[in-house]
């Protein structure tokens, strides 16, 4: 047991892998180290340096603010890609003197963790060209002075600053360069992007991706890399499939998901492959683009895309995680009760031959997958059509709830005995039946399983829908596929191996008991099935709920007091009809209830600890240094709420939070609210649960597993810093 812990942190570190997966997850912890007390500037160091040795009045001269690195470390470009924070600087000029904007070199591409980021590594020079007033006095002293602020990472990430200055003399001649510094203002001159009057730049947009499109003469083959300058305009991770074609090359740029095709032009660098040059100067390997987005893409999209790697493993990640989490969620709390059911069957025809077990496994399989399938399209087509939903989508529908508690109750009263169907729902009954009957009962249990399993997220499983969401439709049902998968396994498995078969107890009288035991966690899963129904709708709609549940029982009573084996057909045909009358008037009853009154306020809804979610509290919050968990939650989430009592409710954990600051804050997800769909989209999910810290010194927020132990959360706030205020310079951009 101790080990169980420790594979729950696996789960939550494994699920940060994939690419793409889940945007604004953290590739680092903040340190925490003793030794940045008194450093400033820990593994870095700033200073301000000057190309020219004098100042000549009115006539611009550039500076640079020189960054060195200790090895293993790095920086971050103008635009930092999925994490980071831009190197800034705050100027004090003498009067009259004005600053312009950094100048930067082309960045390379770092791979962190699931994300790609844009930065430096070794030394940079930032070049910044200043302007001093023509009425300068010749003979005097200058001071340029200021605060550089940077992020410098290697696998922790700390803020950095320095305070930089030098000192200048005033000369009326012409200015004199440096001798220790002009050559490495030449080199990094040749390291900014140019803009070139023989190469145009176009861009479009197809189908969520864009392509550009640069044309003239002396272009490089291949091997360009587009480092784009605005954040969300693509995806940072995908690859950069180019196509040479004559005088045009073609680069295919995977939209990013917040990209909604209103994107007027794509701005950004585009870099060369070493040894080719966009000018007669054989360094300037960058090409400063600027390309207007008209309109789609007329050429062959789809084959500009394949030219992508075969080896790209972001998918591969995915499908494997999607299996993980398809095998994991058996042990959630919300597919036991049918899990249960399908283990009696396999006991029930353990004596068929390995040919008919291997059907009934197979048939199991093919409902968990259809269903997945059936699940997945909805979910794909209603994004489409412009819904904010997410996984569990469906329990957000109190109509929805009422049906499957009616059903639960419904498996229940067959399995205690009050009736018999000749095909029943579950894959348990009394009698021999027909060979298709108990195929399709294979079948129909897969199905049922999968529709319980929704309001639950096992570990890996979470990062993987999220991604799926991202993919084109074939690949996202790759995905949902492969989940599916993973939930039917244990049962292909043990349906195909005689050897395992053979150690099930043979049938007999036990399985009748077993069988009506099994009715009590399906009364169990409709009681909290009422509970969700609670959260959604007043009392009179539970009220009318249970009125459907009566009148259920009194369907059931009839087919059970009438049995098709012990009456005439005509009893039989009246005592059907009677029990079908009555169990419409059930369903009629509960959808009733659905739509009885509107909903009352949720018991996940914040009480005097807890705060309700905003955005724009939460975004106040970071902005004034302060540190905030959020929990995501919903009422019909079982994990959320075993998570709940079992940790975040904890008074050790309470205690944590308060002796930490930590604001708390808890999105409740019961019934559909678009703010928390599109925050759960920002962290690359679409389903609950999600459990976010931020720690309000400005840098990422750290995402915690799916399921949630004290530990885990005691351990997550040890790493928060002992202050929780920032300094605004320091706050990193909210991606």
């Amino acid at each position: 047991m101790k080990r169980i812990p420790h594979l729950l942190r696996v789960a939550g570190l494994s699920a940060l892998l994939l690419a793409g997966v889940f945007f604004a997850a953290a590739p680092h912890a903040l340190a925490q180290s003793s030794n940045t007390d008194s450093d400033t500037s820990p593994y870095s160091e700033g200073t301000l340096v000057s190309e020219v040795e004098t100042v000549v009045p009115g006539e611009p001269f550039t500076v640079a603010l020189h960054l060195e690195m200790d090895p293993g470390w790095h920086s971050y470009w103008k635009n930092s890609g999925d994490s980071g924070l831009a190197t800034s600087i705050s100027w004090d000029l003498p009067e009259g003197f004005t600053a312009g904007d950094i100048q930067w070199p082309y960045p390379d591409r770092k791979q962190e963790g699931p994300l790609m980021t844009y930065g430096y590594s070794d030394e940079v020079m930032l070049l910044v060209d200043l302007t001093p007033p023509a009425d300068l006095e010749p003979g005097t002293e200058v001071t340029i002075s200021g605060r550089a602020d940077w992020l410098i990472c290697e696998d922790v990430c700390l803020p950095a600053y320095d305070e930089i200055s030098t000192t200048l003399q005033v000369d009326a001649e012409a200015p004199a360069l440096s001798d220790t510094w002009a050559n490495a203002f030449a080199e990094t001159r040749a390291q900014l992007p140019q803009r070139v009057d023989e190469v145009e730049a176009t861009a479009y947009y197809s189908d969520g991706s864009f392509v550009l499109e640069l044309t003239g003469a002396g272009l490089p083959q291949d091997d360009v890399l587009f480092f784009p300058e605005e954040k969300r305009s693509i995806s940072n991770t995908a690859p950069q499939p180019v196509v040479r074609d004559d005088d045009a090359l073609y680069l295919a740029l995977q939209a990013s998901e917040y990209a909604d095709g209103s994107t007027e032009a794509l701005r950004g660098v585009v870099v060369a492959p070493e040894g080719f040059a966009w000018t007669n100067d054989s360094r300037h390997r960058a090409l400063a683009v600027d390309a207007a987005v008209e309109g789609e893409f007329e050429g062959d999209l789809a084959a500009l895309q394949d030219a992508t790697s075969s080896g790209d493993m972001t998918l591969f990640w995915a499908l494997g995680f999607a299996f993980m989490g398809g095998l994991l969620l058996n042990l959630m709390p919300c597919v036991f009760p049918v899990i249960s059911l399908k283990i009696l069957g396999f006991a029930k025809k353990a004596g068929e031959t390995p040919r008919i077990m291997r059907r009934h496994g197979g048939l199991f399989a093919l409902g968990v997958v259809a269903s997945f399938w059936v699940l997945a399209g909805l979910l794909l087509a209603l994004r489409a059509a412009g819904e904010s939903i997410g996984w569990g989508f469906q329990l957000q529908s109190p109509g929805f709830i009422a049906l499957m508690a009616l059903l639960f109750v419904g498996i229940g009263l067959n399995l205690a005995g009050l009736f018999e169907v000749g095909l029943k729902l579950t894959s348990v009954g009394s009698g021999v039946q027909q060979k298709a009957s108990g195929y399709s009962e294979s079948f129909l249990t897969g199905v049922l399983a999968t529709i319980v399993a929704t309001p639950c997220t096992a570990p890996f499983m979470g990062a993987a829908l999220g991604f799926a969401i991202t993919l084109t439709a074939p690949e996202a049902m790759g995905i949902f596929t492969a989940l599916g998968l993973g939930m039917a396994a244990p049962y292909l498995v043990l349906s195909a191996s005689p050897s395992m078969l053979k150690r099930l107890p043979r049938p007999g009288p036990w399985m009748e008991t077993f069988k009506q035991v099994l009715a009590f966690p399906m009364f169990a899963t409709a009681l909290w099935l009422v509970w969700v129904f609670g959260q959604q709708v007043s009392i009179d709609g539970v009220a009318l709920l249970l009125g459907g549940f009566l009148l259920l029982g009194i369907a059931g009573w009839v087919i059970g007091r009438w049995p098709a084996f012990q009456v005439s057909d005509r009893a039989w045909a009246i005592s059907r009809t009677a029990a079908g009358l009555v169990a419409a008037g059930a369903i009629g009853l509960s959808l009733m209830g659905a739509n009885a009154s509107a909903p009352v306020t949720s018991s996940n809804a914040p009480d005097a600890t807890w705060q309700s979610f905003s955005t724009e509290q939460v975004d106040a919050l970071q902005s004034e240094g302060e540190p905030v968990f959020i929990d995501f939650t919903a009422a019909w989430c079982l994990t959320c709420q075993v998570n709940k009592r079992t940790t975040l409710d904890t008074r050790a954990v309470q205690e944590a939070f308060e002796e930490k600051g930590v604001h708390l804050v808890r999105a409740d997800w019961t019934n559909r609210d678009p703010e928390i769909t599109e925050a759960l989209e920002r962290f690359n999910r679409n389903g609950v649960p999600l459990y976010v810290l931020y720690p309000g010194d400005g840098s990422e927020p750290k995402v915690l597993p799916e399921v949630l132990t004290p530990q885990i959360v005691l351990d997550a706030l040890d790493e928060l810093p002992e202050s929780s205020s920032a300094s605004p310079s320091l706050v990193m951009q909210e991606e």
